[in-house]
């Protein structure tokens, strides 16, 4: 990264072993062995990673053997994803490849109703 760069790119001559963290944005054009996490990602076609990747937004274009938690995801025609995938919205391209499971992260919790056999873990009173 250089200067107040908002973003930074890992080439396609590249090969990184371990793991990457970023506040900023990233586009990988190479191959990542370990996981990633950072604010958005961008995956060239030709590119691979082999670890988890975490991010709030990530466009995926290559091949993925890990799992995938990003809130805004974008599977791509010519992606290829082995492992889970979390998302809030998803869209994947006609030909975008995904072996494995799908989770919806729900914004909303349940609240817990309390049953008349519940008993309060800490009771206030007045004297």
């Amino acid at each position: 990264m250089v200067g107040n760069s908002t973003f930074s790119v890992i080439g396609a001559d590249v090969v990184i072993t371990g793991n990457i963290s970023a506040k900023v944005d990233l586009h990988v054009d190479g191959r990542v062995d370990g996981d990633i996490s950072c604010a958005s990602l961008v995956q060239g076609e030709a590119s691979s990673i082999h670890g988890a990747i975490v991010a709030e937004s990530a466009r995926l274009a290559g091949t993925v053997n890990g799992s995938v938690d990003a809130r805004d995801l974008v599977i791509t025609a010519s992606a290829q994803v082995t492992g889970d995938v979390s998302y809030e919205t998803i869209t994947i391209e006609q030909g975008g490849h995904v072996d494995g499971q799908f989770r919806h992260k729900s914004k909303i919790i349940a609240p817990q109703i309390a049953s008349s056999d519940d008993k309060p873990a800490l009771m206030l009173s007045g004297s």
